[in-house]
């Protein structure tokens, strides 16, 4: 096989001796080098063709892990580490990514904000160590040296996993359960976006007999569960308000009649896009116990706007966020995303600067994903000249920010290909704090989901063990097939019940 150095090294190839922990390395590799084309194979199958920057050879011996990198033909690592491969899994897999990492380290020169973890959710990690009786102290030397997770990094896990611990104290999370609603429909599809949003004008028609599916689904779901009592409401998408007024209220009023609302303690509608929101939908959400909405402006610069396809304007945010104030709705969120592109740290500055005029109660901060499913990636040629940047600069401006509001953290989560290696954190008020957003973020809860592409999350054993049942993305299948998606729920409700 050739081997040669490519420019920025953008073919990297990893082969394996056998098929395992092959995600990991993957990950780890991919968030070295984001704009890399990564080969993996195995060892006996016949080798791809291609030039190769980097090459990474891993080994599984019944005792020990070999790796080794080479460059250019010539070897620049080899390291074995001893471990029992077979009898300790999850042990096998830490070594494994700590000798991957240190490896990266030494070759690139650099390290991570969060070390060798690639998992989605960093934060279970203190949490689980501060329910077993670990101290701050204790829980930032393991993070440190098991994953090699910075300092910063460490603190802000530490931090928003005591307030988690403390907001979900007073819940009694594991006999009751979360309900999200989801709806599909856009009024455009942004650029990086990779749910499975549809677009309004296309579906306009089937609104209402998507309706009608939906409602059946909720009313299966409140007749299967019982007297388990209800904790929080989610309704996402898409875009919620795409709906019309009375289809809002059609959706609003069928929960309402067939949930008991005793124990809920949030019901959030995810009003989002500004150029879908209306005085008339904000009112129609007044008629409910609607208690937290959001107004997601994602920038506040307007040609960003107009790169990525959003339709409104930064006036059009403005002036939203100050008619739900009017309608006395206290409990706001906004969504930001760093890393956009062509936005550096001027254009994130000038939109933080915007945003704490308008104080909202939370404040959401997403590092840009580029998945495979999105326009921006599909295309991607067609945006090349354009940067996408985040840095620890631009990511310590956006906690300043809200710090400046008032706001602490209060729960975090990673994705694939996240702009800088970073990740998304939601900040909040001292009262604030969307609880929703931690449950399904620990774990910690059951959450039945409806609508089409929603996914239910049975919860067994106190978080050590999750299920899922998943419904079709496609609308029209959604609506075909509801029946089948009703009977896969079933099953599934019934053993988390008599689990």
């Amino acid at each position: 096989m050739k081997r040669g150095i490519i420019l920025l090294l953008n073919n990297i190839a990893i082969r394996f001796n056998k098929k395992d922990f092959e995600y990991d390395v993957y990950s780890l590799v991919k968030a070295f080098y984001p704009q890399a084309q990564i080969t993996m194979f195995y060892e006996g199958e016949e080798e791809a063709e291609g030039e190769y920057g980097m090459f990474l050879l891993v080994a599984y011996g019944s005792q020990e892990i070999c790796l080794a990198v080479e460059r250019d033909g010539t070897e620049i690592f080899r390291q074995q580490v001893a471990v029992e491969y077979e009898k300790d899994r999850p042990e096998t897999k830490n070594v494994l990514k700590r000798l991957v990492y240190g490896a990266l380290c030494q070759v690139t020169g650099r390290t991570l904000p969060w070390g060798d973890l690639t998992g989605i959710r960093p934060t279970k990690i203190p949490m689980k160590l501060l329910e077993e009786g670990w101290k701050n102290t204790e829980i930032a030397r393991y993070m440190r040296e098991t994953y090699g997770v910075s300092n910063e990094k460490t603190a802000l896990a530490i931090t928003i996993a005591n307030r988690e611990k403390a907001l979900l104290q007073d819940l009694d999370y594991e006999n009751g359960y979360s309900l999200y609603v989801g709806i599909p429909f856009c009024p455009s599809i942004c650029l990086y976006c990779s749910f499975g949003s549809h677009p309004l004008e296309r579906w306009t028609k089937r609104v209402d007999e998507y309706l009608d599916t939906l409602c059946k689904e909720l009313t299966f779901i409140r007749e299967q569960m019982g007297a388990r009592k209800l904790t929080t409401v989610y309704i996402g998408g898409g875009t919620p308000t795409t709906l019309e007024p009375e289809q809002l209220r059609r959706l609003l009023s069928h929960i309402q009649e067939t949930f008991d609302f005793t124990w809920v303690k949030e019901y959030t509608v995810e009003a989002g896009r500004p150029d879908s929101i209306t005085r008339e939908k904000l009112q129609v959400m007044k008629e409910f116990p609607v208690t937290r909405i959001s107004v997601n402006p994602q920038t506040m610069n307007q040609k960003t706007l107009d790169v990525i396809g959003r339709k409104h304007t930064v006036e059009d945010t403005v002036n939203i966020f100050h008619m739900a104030r009017e309608l006395e709705f206290d409990n706001i969120n906004m969504d930001l995303i760093i890393g956009l592109p062509g936005e550096g740290k001027e254009e994130v500055a000038h939109t933080l600067q915007e945003v704490e005029k308008l104080h909202p109660d939370s404040l959401t901060i997403h590092s840009l994903a580029l998945k495979r499913a999105t326009r921006l990636n599909l295309f991607k040629d067609k945006y090349e000249e354009m940067s996408f940047e985040n840095s620890k600069e631009i990511m310590e401006m956006t906690q300043q920010c809200a710090e400046n509001m008032g706001m602490g953290p209060y729960y975090l989560y990673r994705q694939k290909n996240i702009a800088g290696n970073y990740e998304n954190v939601g900040y909040a008020e001292v009262d604030k704090a969307g609880i929703y957003n931690i449950l399904i973020m620990e774990e910690k809860q059951t959450i039945l989901a409806a609508g089409a592409g929603a996914s239910t999350k049975f919860v067994f054993e106190h978080g050590t063990r999750i299920e899922r049942v998943e419904n079709v993305k496609d609308v029209n299948n959604y609506i075909l097939r509801i029946d089948e998606m009703l009977e896969r729920k079933r099953v599934g409700i019934q053993k988390y019940l008599n689990g």
